[in-house]
């Protein structure tokens, strides 16, 4: 059987990390028929906006698609191109996985988490009024005559939105979760003690949903701010946590440093009908070219994507693969090696290459 995906390389290593999964995933001997499409900063030249409808066609055709990481310029130029995929198509939960890999640096050992973060709206929704424009004037005016709690006429905008059917669409998802992947414990993380109407409502569902799942997942709810607390001080008490859009993306960053960084963390975006698999980490324009930085994150989460297709054995052979590897500490990159100056240490696809070899061992 043979499967039609999507591949984005993306921007800066994006194409390193990207070719080095494939590498990774054709040694599995799963056929997969890859579509390569362009997108990020590459793609305007060509098409004149990062994300051509071409892209997104091959990605609603073929349901499952992996990318590298894309440029998402500070403070200005176009909008996150990541987010933009996930909104346009209903990639409502964003997948992170959080696992101890014996040879990095981890911070706690054995670690096991799972972060479930909503996609699609918070202050990740891009309804934003620039400063001083007519839009902002306007809702300044509207919000200050409703509210006893007054916003400065110099003040941008970003709305925050949290409904009742993505917070239970995506806190079902995290049950279900949990479910399917004999797991113990399901935590919602918020700030409803501050924001009690948008925060409290994502509370409020997760209590209820929590009661569908009684006696079979256990469930508890932590302040976003007590939660990073003690993720450093005993992340394995912890098993599933499901947030809001921002706090997922905070978090999840907070638990990929507790593993030993970004290198290491793989994600998925997943609607009910498409999914996409990603890195974590950005697209480090500065190592571009440079065939010097990790594949780890976005060879993981190939694994997630062999997962996703029902290729479970594949994926578990991938895996063992890359922890051989890391263990070994051999043929890994500089960040995976405990001094990161190490000469010995080779490039992305000397890695891929190692974790290929491995798996044909």
């Amino acid at each position: 059987m043979s499967y039609n995906v999507t591949l984005i390389p993306g921007d800066g290593i994006g194409p390193e990390v990207a070719f080095a999964m494939k590498k990774c995933i054709d040694a599995t001997g799963v056929k997969i028929n890859w579509d390569e499409q362009p997108s990020g900063e590459s793609a305007i030249k060509e098409f004149g906006t990062p994300l051509p409808e071409q892209t997104l066609a091959s990605v609603r055709k073929n349901k499952v698609a992996i990318k590298g990481p894309i440029a998402t310029p500070v403070g200005k130029g176009f909008r996150s191109v990541n987010v933009q995929l996930r909104q346009a198509l209903d990639l409502f939960a964003c997948v992170r996985p959080a696992k101890y890999f014996e040879g990095a640096k981890s911070i706690v050992k054995n670690i096991d988490l799972v972060i479930v973060r909503e996609n699609t709206e918070d202050l990740y929704a891009g309804i934003e009024f620039d400063l001083k424009s007519k839009e902002a004037l306007h809702l300044i005016k509207e919000i200050n005559a409703l509210s006893s709690r007054k916003i400065n006429d110099d003040a941008a905008i970003s709305i925050k939105p949290i409904s009742v059917s993505a917070s239970r669409r995506i806190i079902k998802y995290a049950f279900d979760y949990a479910v399917t992947h004999n797991r113990r414990k399901v935590t919602a993380v918020h700030k409803a003690n501050i924001m009690k109407f948008s925060d409290g409502l994502f509370l409020r569902i997760a209590r209820e949903v929590a009661e569908e799942y009684k006696g079979k997942i256990e469930f508890e709810d932590v302040i976003v701010d007590n939660m990073c607390m003690q993720l450093v001080q005993r992340a394995n008490f912890f098993d599933v946590l499901v947030l809001p859009n921002l706090y997922g993306d905070i978090v999840s960053d907070l638990c990929a440093g507790l593993i030993g960084g970004l290198g290491i963390a793989p994600g998925a975006n997943i609607g009910d009908s498409i999914a996409l698999f990603e890195p974590v980490h950005g697209s480090a324009p500065k190592y571009a070219g440079k065939n010097k930085v990790n594949p780890t994150a976005t060879i993981l989460s190939g694994v997630l994507m062999l997962e996703h297709i029902k290729e479970k054995e594949a994926a578990q052979r991938l895996e063992a693969a890359v922890r051989a590897v890391i263990k070994a500490g051999k043929f890994v990159t500089y960040d995976l090696k405990p001094d990161r100056n190490d000469s010995s240490s080779v490039g992305t696809s000397e890695m891929a290459d190692a974790i290929c070899k491995e798996l044909r061992s």
